[in-house]
């Protein structure tokens, strides 16, 4: 299945005479942190015009979408090559964009592969204010450069206005740079998320894939497969699938379509509404660190190409690859990795996290623990950290 869109010559124009800000998030959790902050935004200052290269999150917040950025899913250095051309159509056609409408300010958001080579565009075109131009250049959830490149903090430093951060140590690996860092927090705590995930002991065992066509190809077979041997050598318990985006939808039928047996056990849910679960095998991305906050016992599973994984292995520079992990210091999820990821193994790990109390404890300490650390002490949130900047 080809999972990139169609692109058109150039993207669509404003559909009032201007704009004033251009927000770009390449991914469905940027999307839906950038949604929250754009919702605030125009609730306090109804005025602005916000046009966004994202996903419908975005436009449901009230920007007008130009292009929905979330559908090209992939992942690792190998799948992003294979779609090399498209990317680089598309990049000129944002370039152009911004230098033909001019907005008041761009406003980055994660995705560093393409945020950070745009903005890097923008100074060199002199149309960026640290260039000498007109348009601020701002970043909403920095790239993690505390886990590979650490260099790239001095030529954000050099392009950007503005950064702002989701979790209290980024600060501090700004601190020898030029560029004003701000912590917001992080968007799980600060409104109501469209999916809200909570611990239940006679819940059902949440399988999450992650967000990403690549992720869900070599990812999900692993989890239904452990899932398979769970049903085999433990007393019998549903499980939950989570889907973000039709996309997404599509390739995991596809994979559940070779698991007929289990079929009848898993209930597939967009990831909107209360879910609740008793225990979690979940890729390293963003909703692991949501089913840390909730308490929720589980275990982090990642598999890619073998090149991707060897390259990563050579570049990362951080003990661990779950968020919740790096900030509690210590496997409060522990992660099996490529050949460590074997079903069996896993099947073991679920019937711990369901019946261990020693493991259920310290998923309901952690998750405290979790909280404290990402709430910020001031007062700023996204959306007036960017106000800042925009009057």
């Amino acid at each position: 299945m080809s999972y990139v869109p169609e692109l058109a010559a150039e993207l669509n124009a404003p559909v009032q005479s201007s704009v004033d800000i251009l927000v770009v998030a390449g991914e469905h959790s940027g999307d839906e942190h950038a949604a929250m902050m754009v919702k605030q935004l125009l609730l306090n200052r109804p005025d602005l015009k916000v046009a966004a290269i994202g996903g419908p999150q975005l436009e449901a917040a009230g920007a007008q979408l130009l292009f929905d950025l979330t559908d090209l899913s992939v992942v690792g250095f190998v799948e992003v090559l294979k779609h090399y051309k498209y990317f680089k159509k598309l990049f000129g056609a944002v370039l152009d964009w911004i230098g033909k409408y001019k907005p008041r300010a761009v406003v980055f958001v994660d995705y560093p592969g393409f945020n950070l080579r745009l903005a890097k565009a923008l100074y060199k075109a002199g149309i960026a204010k640290r260039a000498g131009g007109d348009i601020q250049l701002l970043y909403y959830i920095s790239p993690q450069i505390w886990a590979w490149k650490e260099n790239r903090k001095y030529e954000m430093a050099e392009w950007l206005d503005g950064l702002s951060v989701i979790f209290p140590f980024e600060v501090d690996c700004f601190e020898d740079t030029k560029l004003e860092t701000t912590f917001v927090g992080h968007p799980f705590l600060q409104s109501k998320q469209n999916c809200e995930l909570f611990y239940d002991p006679d819940g059902k065992i949440l399988l999450l894939a992650g967000s990403r066509i690549a992720n869900v190809k070599r990812v999900l077979p692993l989890l239904l497969n452990s899932y398979a041997s769970y049903l085999k050598k433990y007393p019998s318990k549903d499980a939950i699938l989570i889907y973000p985006s039709a996309t997404i939808l599509e390739e995991m039928k596809t994979v559940l379509d070779s698991f007929p047996d289990l079929k009848d056990k898993i209930q597939v849910v967009q990831n909107e509404g209360t879910i609740s679960a008793s225990a979690v095998l979940t890729t390293s991305g963003t909703m692991s660190l949501r089913c840390g906050l909730a308490g929720i016992p589980g275990r982090i599973v990642h598999a890619v190409n073998l090149f991707s994984y060897i390259l990563g292995r050579m570049v990362l520079t951080i003990p661990y690859i779950g968020i919740a992990n790096l900030l509690l210091k210590k496997p409060f999820y522990p992660e099996f990795i490529q050949s460590k990821a074997k079903p069996d193994v896993l099947a073991d790990e679920l019937h711990r996290c369901l019946s261990d109390s020693s493991v259920i404890k310290e998923a309901q300490e952690g998750s405290e623990d979790l909280k404290r650390l990402l709430q910020p002490g001031n007062k700023e949130t996204p959306w007036s950290w960017l106000l800042r900047f925009i009057d």
